[in-house]
């Protein structure tokens, strides 16, 4: 708590400090690593084949009007005309080679697979050399780095150069100057973009486009042309040679500096030995160029017209620290004074531009100004922005030691932030710590096998004032329409384009700190030599004025306000050990493990002790939960009677639909019957590594995980209008099926069942082997004779998979609805001189 606390707001979220790797005095280093990697993608959610799609239409359209279509494990041949009717003539002529020899026969229709079409081997390179030495006057340490990636999909790739310097001078014995600098420029394409078309652009549009054509349709037609729109389902394109008419560029240039003098007053005048002082400047440049095309030919655009978008992002910040610090021991006594002043400011600046109807392909979106503004069909968008925020803190700190045994450390910070309303940016953050050194007793300086046992305890407060800036004053949203004109709005009339502006948040000019103070025991120990060690953190916290956008009545003229509002605890343990289970002269095992166990609850909220159902926030319960009805399986057959009596109160429930828990019994589902479904953070994080060394021969596996919580996955829409990854669903001879039964809706995304939604909350609790290395040492012997340091050839797995997760489809160690991910083996090899 008390070292949480120094960092007063930046330390409200936690505290990762980075090194950065400095020459050292001695003989001159030089370094080499380099890696290749090969990757593919790994599906955990493959789609239908051709044979089960067509099957799973087939019980749709069953479901949706049994009287007029047959279930669908009774194929007809009339009926397929219509449950298949599309534009795309070569779908249904590959449909009908089913039906050539009069009855169905599934394995005469083509089943493309589409993600194949656009996904090949990713190749990516990686090296860097180092250089590194010095000399009591000077040392140094340079970098340089090249990283080329061919990536799983096709159209994308990725390039880096990156470059760093760090140098130490110290010309006399009480003055030291220094600095880094890490500059690196990147060029990433994200090949196929539909952006412009799409909100959902990103660097796994492609894939995900070939994941929505169903496997029953084909990408070419009997002439060999592509065919545009497989399926002819509305908003599905070929994703066949999107790349060659698609670009999404983007170009980043980061520099990273950082800088220090230190004056080592003490060694300058003996009066004053143990005064010091320090200053550093940190700066962080970030340069952003984002290019997006889509030619009038790519399918995204239909044949209509071009697209194209420029944008420009440059972010600016900067850290300037001032400390003093000054240590003083005498006789017992030690004494540690620091005293800080520190300044940070972050400013960012961005221009978008857009426009149709791009003269030629070749312009891309380097020639902007080749449409007119006032031009209609052009539709040229230009918008730009600029936000920037600060933060000034003085903070000091008093570490006492006495006898080295016992310990006490007493900080504050006085931080005030630029977001926070007039008259409430500034706040005082105080903490103390005690720590009791048990080895340093005379009591147990007879315990052979104790090496540490230290005690702490601490006390602290940090605050947060990460809020949007300029959210004190509010915010209104400019908004368009193209056609649709209020008559009611002066100077537009009915189906003209308008614009108007919407208050989306209110001022509130009382927004100020959010506080949390924490209270944590510890014990940190080492025993048997140091085979086992570790540390036990203990810790409670209570946050009080917590930063919410809240919503009020509309009466006002907004929707929502931020504000200080309510109260949350959390208490929780943390648990780290290092053990060395073996050790013997040809073989070592070594093994880390990290564990954290934590519960948040909420004490109040902006009403008192009301809960905000709205927003899911329940006075006692997590702040982070999902509520609504519970699933208590499917319908069947047997639960008619039941089913009857909900129906006679507007349900439309049949066998093979979700069956949703009526708490109440009043055969209605209504707010009453929702509930608190779970957490959706998990309880327990997890970490393991373990490395068995025997000669010169490594392995190491790293394993994490995260349990006791739940996420919703949606559940499974089978309104049958768009693809569908292979699922167990529900049929009158599969009744104990994981999904409901398809209905038909001709609405990609849609679903007939109301409550289809409650099969997607489920456990996501896994354990997973992330990277399996196995590495070889060249002997000192022959290193030796070759004139080399050391030399190291290694192999690694990446994302080999899990050992457990209680859901299959997903990868929950990269994301909450990630289903496909690169796996793939790395070859390196490192060697010094």
């Amino acid at each position: 708590a008390s070292s949480t606390a120094i960092y007063g707001s930046r330390g409200a979220n936690g505290v990762i400090l980075v090194t950065t790797k400095r020459g050292k005095t001695g003989a001159f280093n030089l370094n080499y690593s380099g890696t290749v990697t090969f990757e593919k993608i790994h599906d955990l959610q493959p789609s239908m084949s051709a044979s089960e799609y067509i099957t799973w239409r087939r019980w749709a359209y069953h479901n949706a009007n049994p009287q007029n279509y047959s279930p669908g494990d009774q194929p007809n041949r009339e009926q397929d005309n219509t449950i298949f009717d599309t534009s795309d003539v070569t779908a249904m002529n590959n449909l009908r080679k089913g039906w050539e020899s009069g009855t169905w026969d599934p394995s005469k229709v083509t089943d493309t697979n589409w993600t194949d079409l656009v996904s090949q081997t990713g190749i990516s390179q990686e090296h860097t050399v180092s250089a590194s030495g010095g000399t009591d006057k000077m040392k140094a340490f340079f970098s340089i780095g090249y990283l080329n990636n061919e990536g799983t999909q096709k159209g994308q790739s990725y390039e880096r150069y990156n470059f760093t310097t760090t140098v130490d001078i110290t010309p006399i014995n009480w003055f030291t100057l220094g600095g880094s600098v890490n500059t690196a420029w990147s060029n990433q394409s994200y090949g196929y973009s539909r952006t412009g078309q799409s909100s959902n652009s990103g660097p796994a549009e492609i894939y995900n486009a070939a994941k929505a054509i169903p496997n029953w349709t084909m990408p070419y037609d009997e002439n060999g042309a592509i065919v545009p729109s497989p399926g002819g389902i509305n908003g599905v394109y070929t994703v066949l040679d999107e790349w060659k008419y698609s670009n999404d560029d983007r170009q980043i240039l980061r520099l990273l500096g950082n800088f220090y003098a230190n004056f080592n007053i003490g060694e300058m005048w003996k009066p004053l030995d143990g005064l010091n002082y320090k200053a550093s400047f940190g700066s962080d440049m970030r340069f952003l160029r984002q290019g997006i095309y889509l030619d009038q030919k790519s399918a995204t655009r239909g044949g209509g017209t071009s697209y194209a978008r420029w944008d420009y992002n440059r972010k600016f910040s900067w850290v300037l620290d001032n400390i003093i610090s000054y240590n003083k021991t005498i006789d017992i006594h030690k004494f540690d004074v620091t005293l800080l002043h520190s300044a940070s400011q972050y400013n960012e600046e961005r221009a978008r531009m857009s426009e149709e109807n791009v003269p030629k392909a070749s312009y891309l979106w380097n020639n902007m100004g080749a449409v007119s503004v006032t031009d209609p069909s052009a539709k040229v968008g230009i918008s730009t922005g600029l936000t920037e925020s600060s933060l000034v803190s003085y903070g000091y700190r008093l570490n006492y030691s006495l006898m080295e045994k016992y310990l006490l450390t007493v900080s504050g910070r006085y931080d005030g932030a630029s977001q926070l309303a007039e008259g409430n940016k500034w706040a005082f953050f105080p903490s103390a710590a005690l720590g009791w050194r048990m080895e340093e007793e005379s009591f147990l300086s007879d315990v052979d096998w104790l090496q540490q046992l230290k005690l702490r305890a601490g006390v602290g407060m940090t605050g947060n004032s990460v809020i949007a800036p300029y959210a004190t004053l509010g915010n209104i949203r400019s908004n368009y329409a193209p056609f649709g004109g209020k008559s009611d709005i002066l100077f537009y009339v009915p189906n003209e384009p308008y614009y108007w502006s919407e208050n989306v948040l209110m001022a509130n000019p009382l927004l100020g700190w959010e506080k949390t103070t924490q209270w944590n025991f510890a014990v940190d120990f080492s025993v048997l030599r140091g085979r086992v060690s570790g540390s036990i953190d203990v810790y409670k916290s209570n946050t009080k004025d917590l930063l919410m956008e809240m919503r009020i009545p509309t009466i006002t003229g907004y929707s929502a306000t931020m504000a200080n509002v309510g109260k949350t605890k959390n208490h929780g343990i943390d648990i780290s050990l290092q053990l060395i289970p073996v050790d013997t002269r040809d073989f070592t095992w070594t093994s880390n493990l990290n564990a954290a166990w934590q519960k948040d609850e909420i004490v109040e909220l902006a009403y008192g002790k009301s809960d905000m159902v709205d927003n899911a926030w329940f006075i006692g319960r997590s702040i982070s939960v999902y509520h609504g009805f519970e699933s208590d399986g499917l319908w069947q057959e047997s639960d008619a009677a039941e089913m009857a009596r909900f129906n006679e109160n507007g349900e439309k429930f049949s066998a093979g639909m979700v069956k949703p828990v009526d708490k109440n019994g009043d055969y209605t589902m209504s707010e009453e019957d929702r509930v608190i479904l779970g957490n959706r953070s998990p309880r327990w994080t997890l970490g393991w590594s373990n490395t068995f060394r025997y000669k010169s021969i490594e392995l190491n596996i790293e394993m994490n995980g995260r349990m006791n919580y739940i996420i919703s996955t949606g559940g499974e829409a089978q309104g049958a209008a768009a693809n569908q990854r292979t699922i167990d669903y529900w049929r009158p001879d599969n009744t104990n099926a994981d999904y409901q039964k398809p209905i038909y809706t001709g609405t990609p995304g849609s679903s007939l069942d109301p409550y289809s939604g409650l099969l997607g909350f489920k456990d996501a609790s896994y354990i997973k082997i992330r990277n399996i290395s196995l590495g070889y040492y060249l002997s000192e012997k022959i290193c030796n004779r070759l004139g080399i340091n050391n030399l190291k050839v290694y192999g690694q797995l990446r994302n080999p998979g899990n050992i457990y997760s209680s859901i299959d489809f997903l990868d929950l160690d990269l994301g909450e609805s990630v289903s496909f991910y690169n796996r793939g083996v790395t070859l390196g090899l490192e060697i010094s001189f």
